[in-house]
């Protein structure tokens, strides 16, 4: 161990701990779980850090030499070389500013050792230098929105586009395949197969547009607010400056946020991209539980289509295979829903000059987007793309099919219509059959108005 000094006196770290005194009281304060920030948060609060040092090159502010090493320290936190050195417990101080000061201390640290001092000398000050110009309450909501829009651009919106790309190509693919359409999980009027999917890709492409629509306010950055939305101890220009920065080095088009009260006392645009991320998740859920039901049996249930085989299904059952893919997103989607539950809370309690839940809208708001777009791809790659249609299936299937009659209603009327439906159920025949016993049309009507492509098509009456 080796003795590092805050402003509360004297705290045993680690020897070979990048970080300091006032992350290791953080450490032994809040020992509530084992869920730490992860890979793109860190990246963002090097991002910032370095871009802010750049700056107070620039202004004079921290001296070149100690701004060197800040960036060179702050550039190996953005490519992970010290993420070891990130120990914090996402749940802390409402603020984030224990987060804040771990990446403060492990940059003055690690640029202290570039410049051949020791850990914890301090020649390069966790707060005077490192933090200059900033203040937790402005650089975590920064890091937040940051973190977020490059885990939907990066991962989110490309694993979200191909999938709807998969599942259009599908749709092309089934399209002329005939089956029975379902409501209430009932027989309903036919569909085709390839309806349905293209239902689905549009279902994907919108999620994905809803998400792009939330962009514009997350790249909006708190950056410049300091302790209460005033800016103090901020130079003038300083945020602007330091938010360019961030902006060339991430190819991100981020600005400074309009109003800085805003931007610190309201996580109101987390709580509008957690709102876009849980329609995204609704929406897979759907898909996948669709897929699921359609899938089912394979021999005493529905089984339009296959899913691939990927893994036994059963430790008991020999030869049992699941929709485990599907089972997959529908828990994924489960969480993100649940994520957003707590984003929204989190949201609510911003007090006066500052959100209190940060750590918990960011943990929770990060960990959507990558389960999102993890499942996303795997669905696609494990699913979807190798779905087949059963069509002597789905054929059997519509032929049983009774609610056909319905394309019988606009020559025969509701009445009659119901009258042949209820006698072809009972009797366990043809709607066809019972029709033409009965005499409700000639035959070359009754076929016309029987004929199931057409009824797939819009325009079609009798």
């Amino acid at each position: 161990m080796r003795i590092e000094r805050d402003s509360m006196g004297d705290v045993p770290v680690p020897e070979g701990a990048y970080y300091g005194a006032s992350t290791q009281r953080a450490v032994d304060n809040f020992p509530i779980s084992n869920l730490r920030f992860g890979r793109t948060f860190i990246w963002a609060m090097g991002l910032l850090k370095a871009s802010a040092a750049v700056v107070n090159k620039e202004m004079g502010s921290v001296n070149a030499e100690k701004a060197d090493a800040i960036i060179e320290a702050a550039t190996e936190v953005m490519d992970g070389d010290l993420d070891d050195h990130f120990v914090l417990d996402i749940f802390q101080t409402g603020s984030g500013t224990s987060t804040n000061m771990n990446a403060n201390e492990v940059i003055a640290n690690r640029a202290s050792e570039i410049l051949g001092a020791e850990l914890g000398s301090k020649l390069v000050h966790p707060n005077d230098h490192v933090n200059a110009g900033q203040s937790s309450n402005d650089t975590i909501p920064t890091a937040i929105h940051v973190a977020a829009v490059a885990g939907i651009e990066l991962n989110l919106l490309p694993a979200l586009d191909a999938l709807a790309v998969s599942l259009e190509a599908k749709a092309v693919e089934f399209d002329d395949i005939l089956k029975s359409g379902r409501t209430h999980l009932m027989d309903a009027t036919p569909v085709r197969l390839g309806q349905e999917f293209g239902g689905y890709a549009v279902q994907v492409g919108n999620g994905a547009q809803r998400i792009r629509s939330v962009l514009p306010e997350m790249l909006e950055l708190a950056l410049g607010g300091t302790a209460v939305g005033t800016g103090i101890n901020a130079p003038d220009g300083f945020p602007a400056a330091t938010i360019a920065e961030m902006a060339r080095r991430s190819g991100y088009d981020f600005v400074e946020a309009p109003n800085h009260f805003e931007a610190q006392a309201a996580k109101d645009a987390a709580v509008s991209a957690s709102g876009a991320l849980k329609t995204v998740a609704v929406s897979l859920f759907k898909i996948a539980n669709d897929l699921r039901w359609m899938s089912s049996g394979p021999r005493t249930a529905i089984a339009e289509i296959t899913l691939p085989s990927l893994q036994p299904g059963s430790s008991i059952m020999p030869g049992k295979v699941n929709p485990v893919i599907s089972e997959m997103m529908m828990q994924v989607a489960s969480q993100v829903i649940g994520n957003d539950a707590a984003i929204t809370w989190g949201g609510a309690n911003g007090n006066f000059e500052l959100n209190v839940m940060m750590p918990l809208i960011a943990h929770n708001l990060l960990e959507s987007i990558d389960l999102l777009a993890s499942a996303a791809n795997v669905m696609r790659e494990k699913m979807v793309d190798g779905i087949e249609a059963n069509e002597d299936r789905a054929t059997f299937l519509l032929e049983q099919n009774v609610i056909i009659i319905t394309a019988l209603v606009p020559v025969i009327g509701y009445d009659k219509s119901a009258e042949v439906a209820k006698k072809a159920f009972k009797e366990g025949r043809g709607v066809r059959e019972v029709a033409l016993e009965l005499g409700v049309l000639p035959e070359d009507e009754l076929d016309r108005a029987l004929d199931l492509r057409p009824m797939t098509e819009g325009g079609v009456v009798g």
